[in-house]
């Protein structure tokens, strides 16, 4: 996961993160509080010699009161313990004035302008300082949430996408599958010749296919190739046509995308009961945008389910993978149904296939 900035979250710059903090709270407070008859080095020396007591107050609220009580929701007893605390700090307020400040600005010749122990400005400062402090311990706790918070929805999103991969990939192989087996019933002498192609979609979905993006050219090779499968399956039975339009060179796409469509046009268009059953294919390129329209005749007959599982989970991944840049119509005609897509593709070797990989992982 993405540990961010490592100065910021990183243990290895613990120290140095600390000593930075307060070196520029003694040079702010010394300019800021200054006193109009103290030098400003006198002030700096002033205000060092209240971080230890700033450390020794602040830190046990930010680094163990706020994350074992506040954090944990235990509202109660962190209030009971910081006011516990509180009443601790206001006599190390008093110690630290009585033992510490007070001889020393005698021996620096320091006038200070309240000698009463008990006075609460430095007190006062010393809160301030431990609720600065909090804030930012805070500030890291709520980085580190939303960092963890992103990391897992990322990780779902990987998770989802492997589950519709691992969905399409069976019920593709079902229907081609059942193509070349009707025809290894009939003793065909083309079976040799389907299996081979049947053999370069799988080379492709099980190599290729491992990789978030994929040659626009490949994945149409491999619709082309199911295609003539379903040809030798239905032979004259049904009119095919298919246009391709465009430099499918130099494109890149997510793959088995394009696929669930043509599944579902072969599975509805060649009803019984049409008397000739047709499909047309339309794929053009122009610029960064891919055009694809499929259409098929129709029975008159209810169509059983809705979409499939297939066009179910090609919705899910253009959702995912390819958010505001896709445009899916799908219509019913009456006596024919119809795909359109719009998508905006990607060049080969675009710097933006970074972005696929950190959505959809390449699955083994």
């Amino acid at each position: 996961m993405n540990q961010g900035n490592p100065f910021v979250f990183s243990p290895r710059y613990r120290w140095i993160r600390h000593l930075s903090f307060w070196v520029i709270h003694i040079l702010l407070f010394s300019y800021l509080f200054k006193v109009p008859d103290q030098s400003y080095p006198k002030m700096i020396v002033l205000s060092t010699l209240w971080v230890p007591a700033f450390i020794l107050y602040g830190y046990p609220i930010a680094y163990y009161i706020v994350p074992k009580y506040l954090l944990q929701e235990r509202y109660y007893a962190f209030s009971m313990i910081l006011l516990s605390w509180a009443i601790g700090g206001y006599l190390l307020n008093y110690l630290f004035r009585s033992y510490v400040l007070f001889p020393f600005s005698d021996i620096v010749k320091y006038k200070t302008t309240n000698r009463n122990p008990w006075a609460v400005n430095s007190f006062l400062s010393m809160n301030v300082m431990a609720g600065f402090t909090s804030m930012i311990v805070l500030f890291k706790y709520w980085m580190q949430k939303q960092k963890d918070y992103l990391s897992a929805k990322n990780e779902q999103v990987n998770a989802e996408l492997q589950l519709l991969k691992s969905q399409i990939h069976p019920h593709f192989l079902f229907n081609t599958l059942n193509n070349i087996y009707s025809f290894s019933m009939e003793r065909s002498t083309k079976t040799p010749q389907l299996i081979l192609k049947l053999s370069s979609i799988l080379s492709y979905m099980l190599y290729d296919c491992r990789a978030s993006l994929v040659p626009l050219d490949k994945e149409i090779e491999i619709m082309m190739n199911y295609i003539d499968l379903e040809k030798e399956r239905y032979g004259d039975r049904i009119e095919i046509s298919q246009h391709i339009t465009g430099d499918i060179r130099s494109k890149q796409i997510a793959p088995l995308l394009l696929m669930p469509f043509l599944e579902n046009a072969f599975k509805h268009g060649t009803s019984e009961n049409l008397e000739k059953p047709w499909l047309s294919l339309d794929i053009d390129i122009r610029e960064n945008n891919l055009w694809c329209k499929i259409v098929n005749s129709k029975s008159d007959l209810p169509r059983p389910g809705t979409h499939g599982i297939g066009i179910e989970n090609v919705r899910k991944r253009l959702d995912l993978l390819y958010p505001g840049k896709h445009e899916l119509i799908m219509q019913d005609e009456g006596d024919f149904y119809s795909v359109s897509l719009r998508l905006q593709l990607d060049e080969k070797g675009d710097n933006k296939q970074m972005k696929y990989q950190n959505t959809e992982k390449a699955l083994a």
